[in-house]
């Protein structure tokens, strides 16, 4: 007798027919230097590292697959080097910082933060007399985060802008004490920010616990996935009594995004924009470290615990209480290093994985036929427009289940696409 693994899942007690070893989307999850995910990836700037982290030791780190070493010479000027010296593969991360920029410590080989050559050691010339350089990446720094570019130098571009950034009330400050490390690849991190169902569900679970969190969070929203010139964004609305909260999160190719307060203080004519910007860096196809900025309006300042990390999102608490109040952390882990998506049966409020999943694949294929990515802007002053916001206006209810929910969808894009973010100021 044969038996097809996998035939039938529609019976009872039918795990002996789960299908078994389905493979990744390799496409999405690998991001070695020549993966499709990985050239995509490298057409942006990425945060590497915290200025924080830099000290006057070499600082190894790992980015896209790739090991590194990040110094700052005695001029002040960043540079993000292959970990290995150019003469005898030698790691650098135990090389000396000097005044112009790092000497390794096995034969004196001295480099340039852009990797060229200042002294070979002992003065000594090359053995083919030729001239070469270590390999190496442009880097600047925006607001204590050190960037890198890691695509083909020929088409790097400026580093984007977003409209925040110059707010006249808003100041852009380190967020260093969020940063965290997930064991896992990138993509099932970085899903979790179009997936606003989950937070009436795992974050409302956990009122009281999970701070930050209001009681609001724990009604499940009318949801609208929106594509827009830089990536996509989402709109939750919810009715809170004669008001219609309006809770508004960008997500930015390929792999940032920006998110607003969650503990607010329903009031009519209330907007209050991002607190908070995350990146989403792979440092491999297992593991997958989360940069941070945070957004302090100085109309309503952020706490103290609001620039710390939030609960749940990093593997710091004992199992069992993990168990009993899981986090962000523990859902996206858990997937396993790499979610595989061929075990995935998916429903109409994961219409943003699924969309932002095709958006990166769009991405690929712009790369793959010699095109700039969605997000990617030539011009140096272009202004990427952000919509994160919560929002509420006072809007009466309407008269039927189906009139309301068409209502909350209304009053959702008429807020996230007109200008509320500038005529509400936040209370």
């Amino acid at each position: 007798m044969t038996t097809s693994i996998g035939a039938d899942r529609t019976q009872r007690y039918n795990a002996y027919h789960s299908p078994r070893d389905l493979k990744e989307d390799a496409e999405l999850t690998r991001v070695g230097r020549g993966t499709p995910m990985g050239e995509l990836m490298r057409r942006y700037w990425q945060p590497v590292a915290n200025t924080r982290e830099v000290t006057d030791l070499p600082l190894k780190v790992r980015i896209l697959g790739e090991d590194l070493v990040l110094f700052r010479n005695g001029k002040g000027d960043y540079g993000l080097v292959e970990q290995r010296c150019a003469h005898r593969g030698a790691s650098l991360e135990y090389g000396v910082i000097s005044e112009t920029g790092i000497r390794c410590a096995y034969h004196g080989f001295h480099y340039a933060p852009d990797g060229t050559i200042l002294e070979t050691g002992a003065g000594a010339p090359l053995a083919n007399g030729g001239k070469i350089c270590l390999g190496a990446y442009p880097t600047l720094v925006f607001h204590d985060l050190v960037f890198a570019y890691m695509g083909p130098p020929e088409l790097k571009p400026p580093f984007p802008k977003v409209d925040i950034y110059d707010h006249p009330h808003i100041r852009v400050e380190s967020g260093f004490g969020r940063q965290c490390v997930n064991e896992a690849n990138w993509l099932q991190i970085h899903e979790n920010a179009m997936d606003p169902v989950h937070t009436a569900y795992l974050h409302a679970m956990m009122t009281g616990t999970q701070r930050g969190f209001s009681e609001q969070m724990g009604i499940v929203p009318v949801m609208q996935w929106v594509e827009n010139e830089n990536g996509m964004h989402y709109i939750a609305t919810r009715r809170v009594g004669d008001l219609v909260w309006v809770r508004a999160l960008d997500v930015f190719m390929p792999n940032f995004g920006m998110i607003p307060p969650s503990n607010d203080v329903q009031r009519e004519g209330r907007c209050q924009r991002a607190t908070q910007i995350t990146w989403v860096v792979p440092m491999d196809d297992y593991c997958t470290k989360r940069f941070y900025l945070m957004l302090n309006d100085e109309r309503n300042p952020l706490k103290d615990w609001q620039r710390q990390r939030g609960f749940g999102q990093a593997n710091d608490r004992p199992y069992e209480d993990r168990q009993r109040f899981p986090g962000d952390y523990e859902m996206m882990t858990s997937q396993g290093e790499i979610a595989i998506h061929g075990y995935e049966n998916l429903t109409s409020t994961d219409y943003g994985v699924i969309a932002l999943r095709q958006l990166l694949r769009e991405g690929i294929r712009a790369v793959n036929e010699g095109r700039d990515p969605m997000g990617i802007h030539r011009d140096a002053n272009a202004v990427l427009r952000s919509r994160t916001q919560n929002t509420f206006v006072k809007v009466p209810a309407a008269a039927t289940p189906d009139e309301e929910i068409a209502l909350l969808k209304k009053v959702g894009r008429d807020v996230s696409d007109g200008d509320e973010l500038h005529r509400f100021p936040p209370v």
